[in-house]
């Protein structure tokens, strides 16, 4: 068992935007391949395929071959120039090799000041760095491609099997009328035809039905419903079922009916992409409206300076593009602007991208990935990129479901510096969405970004739901309700300290005070990689995910235990057997800043971790990973009472926005994290991370009733959400005994109560 994990047994776990938008116009900019488009457009979606291909062969001649030897000398074309001459080679050390991966990671491209001090700290000249680089980059491009031809390949297999199985039921083929055989090659060229024009008349149909459907408010009935049901396979249905073929992962092709091909939301047809496109503008219309700051949508609140919708001037403008607001739902439309440590182009990119989405929001994001990519853009950038995705929206507390969304996302370049990318459900193109998306769907929302000279970007988040709030807890129906738990304040926040803090990890000009005991830059950045995977797995565990299954231990009321277990067999940086996780949510009458300040604070900790025993803890090292000093990195110290010797590491992490609080600790193995502070890879040490989430309560004054009977007022209070996670058993294959359960049990609640007598609240 790897050491500093924590384990049930012992009973030591860690306890504004510019006005000259409102005139801009917006194109589609997509080529999906439509037959509607003008004879302009289809030249120009030529003219970028081909430059594409150019661009992509100028790549490919500048990069040199792969390899950890690196050739001293010119670049390739440089080469070429010059007379042949006698190649020396040189081979790089294993630490020069691994100190420029660590940085590969990070910045495959990096600049000249960058490779400028590589080269000073590895001893290598910049020629050899850049090299060096340009090598590593061919061979990441060259793996990549392999691994493309393999999926390709897997794929034309699968196709081709599924070409004779048609071939097959081809022969079984009987005429409806007279029963005979109609196989393909009996058929004359008229009856050939008369199919093909029958197929093109459907598609036709069911266009026409979906429009006709989406203004009209209620469904039409298919087309199979006017026609005979046949028992044997039709021959159109091979017309039908190739439509979503290049839509749908290989493995789904082979055995799929047309209703089931139908019912998923990435399975568009060619008739329905016409629906798609005009849904994407219409959306993006929509948002470049919205968020102009005097849109007569909104209205100013009587209860702060924050604009709220005005939804029947809304309905009036903007009913086109999802209709009116399903029974049941309640509407949820938050605006915010503000100012991001990143290029608009930069942060385009990380939103186009689902894994570098979920990694910049994941204390809001719990699953994301993209079903297809309907239209990459135009060479070079993501203008006119259009794709399907979906998304699992948490808040960090057991207490309150996960709202998911299948969406398109739509991306658009309106003048030089200004981008948007709008996000808008696509249940209005489905008869029959799964349930699951019937909780909720997203209207248009997104960003507006705008490019400042100085690097940094003003970003306007448009967030703008349907949802169905009656699972959600009650403790927390005030904090969902006034849009503070998923709304536009805590997207942007939650941008703008993880650019923060990506900005602190990129650092390179680190003064030797700043450093500490930390001896080197790169152990710096080490550091600040470990606690990030460290407050992501956090995050991970903590709230009702479709994916989690928890279990109530005790009580009947809001201050619950609840437990879940997994299986850690193939997870890196996490030991191997059975992780038990417990979870409780509460509310406390003191305001989240005093709260979060109690719970990052060393020299109180002894108050409440029962994993310190009352000894004391001092803080080894303290990196600052942004502008507000609750944002920062920390190695704690804990030593035994009456002895001068360090018994235990403890590696917390705190954050701090607008929007709500982290606190995450784990007990580290010490030997580890002096390679990580030395600069080696932060991969090696194993963790299970603990910690708390502190939530405002809502802006408004709730009164609940305790289980006492008493209507308590609460005003100005915390959401605290106390997680621990534990190995209870080496052995992925054991079962879960009570003892472990009861033992976590205890813990947490032991600690629940610590809390509440530090913060003089034992009487909640």
């Amino acid at each position: 068992m790897p050491a500093g994990v924590m384990t049930a047994p012992r009973l030591a776990p860690p306890s504004a935007l510019p006005r000259p938008l409102k005139n801009m116009t917006s194109t589609t900019g997509l080529s999906l391949g439509l037959n509607h488009g003008s004879d302009g457009q289809r030249e120009a979606s030529q003219t970028a395929d081909s430059e594409l291909l150019k661009t992509k062969g100028k790549d490919d001649d500048y990069e040199s071959r792969s390899g950890s030897d690196n050739l001293e000398g010119g670049s390739c074309e440089e080469q070429d120039a010059e007379p042949p001459r006698k190649k020396r080679y040189h081979r790089h050390t294993p630490r020069q090799i691994q100190e420029m991966e660590m940085l590969f990671k990070e910045c495959p491209h990096p600049d000249d000041k960058q490779r400028q001090e590589l080269s000073r700290e590895l001893g290598l000249s910049p020629r050899q760095v850049k090299f060096w680089f340009q090598n590593r980059r061919t061979q990441v491009k060259t793996q990549q491609e392999r691994s493309d031809n393999s999926v390709l390949r897997m794929e034309n297999d699968n196709l081709r099997a599924e070409n004779v199985l048609m071939h097959e039921a081809f022969k079984k083929i009987s005429c409806p009328s007279c029963g005979g055989p109609a196989t393909v090659g009996e058929m004359t060229f008229d009856e050939q035809q008369l199919r093909v024009e029958n197929a093109r008349l459907k598609d036709e149909l069911d266009r026409v039905s979906a429009i006709a459907a989406k203004y009209l408010g209620r469904p039409i009935p298919p087309y199979s419903s006017y026609q005979p049901q046949i028992s044997s396979l039709p021959l159109d249905l091979a017309t039908s079922a190739s439509y979503g073929s290049t839509l749908l992962p290989s493995a789904l092709v082979q055995g799929r009916s047309l209703t089931d091909s139908a019912s998923r939301p990435g399975s568009f047809s060619d008739a329905e992409k016409p629906l798609v496109v005009e849904l994407a503008v219409t959306a993006m219309e929509e948002l470049l409206h919205m968020c102009q700051p005097d849109e007569t949508s909104w209205m100013p609140s009587i209860d702060g300076p924050k604009d709220i919708l005005n939804y029947e001037e809304y309905i009036r403008q903007y009913f086109r593009a999802l209709g009116a607001k399903p029974f049941g739902l309640k509407t949820e439309a938050t605006r915010e602007t503000g100012i991001v440590m990143m290029n608009g182009i930069s942060l385009v990119e990380i939103l186009m991208d689902s894994a570098r989405w979920m990694e910049m929001f994941p204390c809001i994001i719990s699953r994301a990935f993209t079903v297809d990519v309907l239209s990459t853009g135009v060479a070079g950038n993501r203008n006119g990129a259009l794709q399907l995705m979906y998304s699992e929206l948490q808040v960090l507390s057991p207490l309150v479901p996960t709202r998911e969304f299948y969406f398109l996302r739509y991306c658009k370049q309106h003048v030089e510096g200004v981008w948007a990318v709008v996000d808008v459900s696509v249940d209005v193109l489905r008869d029959n969405p799964p349930p699951s998306l019937m909780r909720c769907r997203r209207r248009p929302s997104g960003y507006l970004i705008q490019d400042m000279p100085n690097g940094y970007s003003k970003v306007t988040v448009l967030d703008h739901v349907e949802y169905d709030d009656r699972a959600v807890n009650n403790m927390y129906r005030a904090l969902v309700n006034s849009g503070m738990a998923f709304g536009a304040q805590r997207w942007l926040a939650t941008l703008q300290c993880q650019c923060e803090r990506l900005a602190s990890l990129l650092a390179t000009n680190v003064s030797t005070r700043e450093l500490g005991v930390i001896p080197t830059a790169n152990g710096r950045r080490s550091m600040l990689k470990l606690a990030q995977r460290m407050s992501n797995n956090f995050c991970a565990g903590v709230s009702a995910s479709t994916m989690h299954t928890w279990t109530t231990l005790s009580g009947t009321g809001e201050n619950d235990v609840r437990v879940m277990t997994r299986k850690s067999e193939n997870n890196p940086g996490e030991p191997y057997g059975i992780v038990l996780s417990a979870a409780t949510s509460l509310w406390l009458p003191v305001m989240p800043q005093r709260v979060f300040q109690f719970l990052r604070d060393e020299s109180v900790r002894s108050e409440w971790d029962i994993l310190s025993n009352g000894g004391i803890v001092q803080e080894m090292a303290h990196i600052a990973k942004g502008q507000d000093p609750g944002n920062s990195v920390s190695l704690l110290k804990v030593n035994a009472l009456n002895s001068s010797t360090c018994n235990m590491l403890i590696l917390q992490e705190s954050s701090i926005d607008v929007s709500g609080s982290l606190v995450v600790y784990a007990p580290v193995d010490i030997p580890a994290m002096n390679i990580v502070m030395q600069g080696g890879d932060p991969g090696c040490v194993s963790l299970l991370p603990s910690g708390f989430a502190i939530l405002p309560d809502g802006p408004e004054r709730l009164t609940l009733q305790s289980e006492s009977g008493i209507d308590i007022s609460r005003t100005g209070g915390s959401l605290l959400t106390v997680a621990f996670q534990i190995l209870v058993s080496n052995t992925p294959s054991a079962k879960l005994s009570l003892e472990s359960v009861a033992t976590v049990n205890n813990l947490i609640s032991c600690t629940v109560q610590k809390i509440k007598a530090a913060l003089n609240c034992e009487h909640i």
